[in-house]
């Protein structure tokens, strides 16, 4: 069993950037896709943004292409979400997620163990 912990979440003014790190220990980085899923009051679950196990693949769901990158350390068991020019919009709890298959994908049942969340609040 994996273990995810993110971290990096906070509050922030729009137009502000920040980073959030998902980090991996037990059964860790088998060769699966990595992502980002977000959850805001009253509404579902959405996939963010997600990476293959290479790393050479990513998906992002269109609100935040161009303003956010997911990345991986594949030697630190970690993945990345950078995040520029935050909208209030892009307030909700953030979830990381690790894959049942190496392809990048938006789909949530293709992820099989997740993290606790870290809240990221952007403030208009």
């Amino acid at each position: 069993q994996v273990q995810l912990v993110e971290s990096g979440g906070g509050l922030v003014q729009a137009g502000g950037s920040l980073r959030l790190s998902c980090a991996a220990s037990g059964r860790t980085f088998t060769r699966v896709a990595m992502g980002w899923f977000r959850q805001a009051p009253g509404k579902e679950r959405e996939c963010v943004a997600t990476i293959s196990w290479s790393g050479d693949n990513t998906y992002y769901v269109d609100s935040v292409k161009g303003r956010f990158t997911i990345s991986r350390d594949n030697a630190k068991n970690t993945v990345y979400l950078q995040m520029n020019s935050l909208k209030a919009e892009d307030t909700a709890v953030y979830y990381c997620a690790e894959g049942l298959f190496p392809h990048a994908t938006k789909w949530s049942r293709e992820f099989g163990s997740w993290g606790q969340g870290t809240q990221v609040t952007v403030s208009s």
